[in-house]
């Protein structure tokens, strides 16, 4: 199964597309495809959204969850940076 993600271009956030071609933070309410040939149509559209995403594309998905080689990828994107953001004294 696949689905489409993307990051929203006002502050960064995973979103995923939804039926109706809105964006949603939940993967549970994104559209969900057979394959990529069933979901090139709506890839298509999602590349066209350059007012509300940035960089569309396909990620395997089983029970609204990421799956696949880049599973581990996509948990990171949905939890924020796997970097710390503070300084440390060594690095100042």
């Amino acid at each position: 199964m696949k689905a489409i993600t993307a990051n929203r271009l006002t502050d960064g956030r995973v979103v995923y597309r939804r039926a109706d071609a809105g964006w949603t933070p939940d993967l549970k309410a994104a559209e969900v495809f057979s394959d990529d040939d069933s979901a090139q149509p709506a890839l298509d559209g999602a590349l066209r959204d350059i007012l509300t995403v940035v960089g569309p594309y396909l990620i395997d998905v089983v029970d609204a969850e990421p799956a696949g080689r880049a599973r581990v990828r996509e948990a990171i994107r949905l939890t924020g940076p796997s970097a710390g953001t503070t300084r440390s004294a060594e690095s100042a």
